[in-house]
């Protein structure tokens, strides 16, 4: 049975001077709504239902939507758009693309990064902090999120820190499955201590090897979970 196209209403979209088109609007709150972690796999996001929702004509949700496509975060089909299934091959291609731009990205944040910006670190890290004591995955799944936008904010080359997001947003699936886990959630509250503890030093070598332990942690856990569903589909057959 397909599933509704996800509410809309409730996505708080993020300002954005200079882009007032419609299309653009619709894009936001699109975005939005799918760097929340909350829409499923099997959903549909069909093109009326949303501009219904968002109270504009078709035409700026489909151009919204054929951009999202285009950049990875949907992929089109005879009943609407959904978010892509990502095979093995897919997510394993993305920690490569991970390995070799973020620890780079991480050590000239280190080097630039504000006290403003060091205070948006540290109140990131108290949140992943409270959500784990708490066992709250979407608020530990939210709290990671805002560390890492804001140590990619340091980043002075946009265009590096826009593709190492749009690379963490195309594969925001698999990271829910493995932050999911309470056995992972430690790890990563951890490593984002560590790196916490580089950025505010503004230590570019220690930030780059906190990143680098980060990311691989990151794989192991994704190669964990995929080789117990792989022996869990094995088993039921």
């Amino acid at each position: 049975m397909v599933r509704k196209t996800t509410q809309l209403k409730e996505v708080p979209v993020p300002d954005a001077p200079g882009r007032q088109s419609l299309s653009a609007i619709a894009y936001d709150a699109l975005r939005a709504r799918l760097r929340s972690g909350l829409v499923p796999l099997e959903d549909r996001l069909v093109d009326l239902e949303i501009a219904s929702q968002l109270g504009m004509s078709r035409m700026p949700v489909r151009e919204a939507l054929l951009q999202l496509v285009a950049e990875g975060y949907l992929v089109s089909t005879a009943r609407g758009y959904r978010i892509p299934a990502l095979s093995r091959h897919d997510v394993m291609e993305v920690f490569e693309l991970r390995k070799l731009l973020e620890p780079r990205a991480a050590a000239l944040a280190a080097r630039d990064i504000s006290r403003a910006g060091i205070s948006q670190l540290a109140a990131a890290l108290s949140e992943a902090r409270a959500a784990h004591v708490a066992a709250d995955f979407p608020r530990l799944f939210q709290a990671n999120i805002e560390f890492r936008e804001a140590w990619l904010g340091a980043v002075r080359n946009t265009r590096l820190a826009a593709v190492i997001t749009r690379c963490a947003d195309q594969v925001l699936t698999v990271r829910i499955t493995t932050l999911s886990d309470p056995a992972v959630q430690p790890v990563v509250v951890a490593g984002l201590q560590e790196m916490h503890g580089a950025f505010a030093r503004h230590d570019s070598v220690a930030a780059h090897d906190s990143t680098v332990r980060f990311v691989l942690a990151a794989e192991r856990s994704y190669a964990a979970a995929a080789a117990a569903a792989a022996t869990a589909a094995d088993e039921d057959q």
